[in-house]
């Protein structure tokens, strides 16, 4: 399966990100089972290396890896720029795949004095951390922020559903995407997990060379601590969730100077950081005042 959108992100070759298994329905009032199949999303290890190195095994969506690749090493702090990666090659493996990530002399040599392992799971956002001082911390933001209006973020809402072509299918993954500062979007890539989704789309953007203040991000999930990392790794100064913040993310989020909405829907969404940067007075596209609520103090 190859995504036709072009926001949406591609299969990795030799790679399908579904795979279509038979089934029995069972309804609870009659007890004649209805053969029949289901689509489901493919998970699959992908073991990221580095100068021949393995670093860590992650279970994805095997779609978008390069972009996963160039997110994941953003975010993890093994690069600074998507210019300190020289390629990425996507190798098969017996039981997965792998990511051979090329990086540049210095990076590499400063890479490799402070690995850590991961044992991957889906959307692991601290295996392989043995310590507290070592939970993941974004470098401060830079750049010049700008204003996101709530008709853009209703925008990008409305318009995501449509652009989630795998979970459409599957009904099993969550998505990541970049929408400009008209709420139209530019970027959306699914997985399994969430946090690789954010990474694919985190990549993604690095590799265009997009201007972290030329948009937002929005996210299915919920919203923990580590997508609020992830985000401030890029440099966004604004996340839009579907489902609700921890405390932690929201706690990250004010560190960091971010705004910060969730619980996201087609007529509300509540402000938990950052209202300075929301301009709140608007009409929505059904010509009906959009609500926005902010959590008591």
């Amino acid at each position: 399966m190859r995504p036709s959108s072009e926001i949406a992100g591609e299969a990795s070759a030799a790679a399908v990100t579904v795979r279509r298994v038979p089934t029995l329905v069972v309804a609870y009032d009659d007890p004649a089972p209805r053969p029949g199949d289901r689509p489901l999303a493919v998970e699959m290890p992908v073991n990221l290396v580095y100068g021949s190195v393995p670093y860590a095994v992650m279970m994805t969506t095997p779609a978008d890896l390069e972009d996963f690749a160039y997110g994941f090493s953003l975010t993890e702090g093994i690069i600074e720029t998507a210019e300190e990666i020289r390629g990425v090659s996507v190798e098969q493996a017996e039981d997965g795949m792998r990511l051979l990530v090329d990086l540049v002399p210095g990076r590499l040599r400063e890479h490799l004095a402070r690995k850590r392992a991961i044992s991957g799971r889906t959307g692991c956002g601290v295996c392989g951390i043995d310590d507290l001082s070592a939970l993941p911390k974004a470098a401060p933001r830079t750049g010049n922020d700008r204003d996101v209006s709530i008709d853009a973020v209703q925008r990008a809402l409305t318009a995501l559903g449509d652009a989630q072509m795998l979970n459409r299918e599957t009904r099993a993954v969550h998505a990541a995407a970049w929408a400009d500062l008209t709420g139209n979007l530019v970027a959306v890539r699914e997985d399994v997990g969430r946090h690789n989704g954010l990474d694919k789309l985190i990549g993604a953007l690095i590799r265009r060379g997009t201007d972290p203040a030329d948009g937002f991000v929005v996210i299915t999930s919920r919203c923990s601590f580590e997508m609020v990392e992830k985000t401030a790794s890029f440099g966004a100064a604004v996340l839009v969730a579907i489902s609700a913040p921890t405390s932690l993310a929201i706690d990250r989020a004010g560190l960091h100077g971010m705004t910060l909405c969730a619980i996201a829907r087609s007529d509300t969404l509540t402000v938990f950081t950052g209202r300075e940067r929301l301009i709140l007075e608007s009409v929505s596209m059904s010509g009906n005042a959009t609500t926005v609520t902010e959590p008591e103090s």
